[in-house]
């Protein structure tokens, strides 16, 4: 197994799979296994950087770092859980997708931030939650070539006490700053979901914000209208019927 690469200068040197990940096409058939059931290409290999690759040509890269491409709403994603293995994604919005966090590969510019939005990625525009500045892995890439902020990087830090023979890394993902949640109001209760820092995307591939930003406020239901109408009245005084 591979070990990921030290950072010794330039990101785009150390990553020299980086820039060819964010700018393949997933999701067509493979040119090889294209006759093939399920042959789209959606795997990447950071060892060789080329090419998106199917199922069937996993077989030439056995023992590579590979990650598989997903897709949510048209465009590219990757687990987190699986690319942060190889670089530091701090200050990159995450999401959740069918309870799995994700990372987009490249920017998904916004025409205009909704109402009520404080926060937006410093690259495309698009909204974001306080404690992020980016909304993509392609985003945080252009931002390093500004230059301006030399602290920005996609190289792992080498866990206290570890070598980088042993490949065993950490990302700063963990330590990107999580704003304060507000204190939940007495005598009312608050979803569970709510109470979730990312945002979420449902079954129909919604964004709905949750957690406590200033982009979206978040209250209690609105209780069910109680219809007086239905409601069973008291049963007055028995007359007996005249005889």
């Amino acid at each position: 197994m591979v070990s990921p690469i030290i950072r010794m200068g330039d990101d785009d040197l150390s990553l020299p799979w980086l820039k060819p990940m964010l700018r393949a096409s997933y999701f067509l058939p493979c040119p090889v296994h294209g006759v093939s059931n399920k042959s789209e290409c959606n795997m990447f290999c950071l060892d060789c950087a080329g090419n998106a690759l199917c199922s069937y040509c996993l077989d030439d890269h056995r023992d590579h770092r590979v990650v598989q491409i997903r897709r949510s709403s048209y465009h590219d994603v990757v687990r987190m859980n699986e690319i942060q293995k190889y670089i530091d994604i701090s200050w990159v919005q995450t999401y959740v997708i069918n309870s799995a966090k994700i990372v987009f590969l490249n920017a998904r510019p916004q025409p205009r931030p909704g109402k009520g939005v404080t926060n937006t990625c410093e690259i495309c525009r698009r909204s974001l939650h306080d404690c992020f500045r980016f909304c993509s892995l392609g985003c945080k890439l252009n931002a390093m070539k500004r230059g301006d902020d030399p602290d920005l990087t996609f190289t792992l830090k080498l866990k206290p006490g570890r070598d980088a023979l042993s490949g065993d890394f950490e990302s700063d993902e963990s330590s990107t700053p999580k704003k304060r949640r507000k204190p939940l109001c007495s005598g009312r209760l608050m979803d569970r979901a709510a109470l979730f820092s990312d945002i979420k995307i449902d079954s129909g591939e919604r964004l709905t914000w949750s957690g406590n930003d200033d982009a979206a406020s978040i209250s209690p239901g609105t209780p069910p209208i109680y219809n007086h109408s239905n409601a069973r009245r008291r049963k007055g005084i028995p007359h007996r019927a005249p005889f």
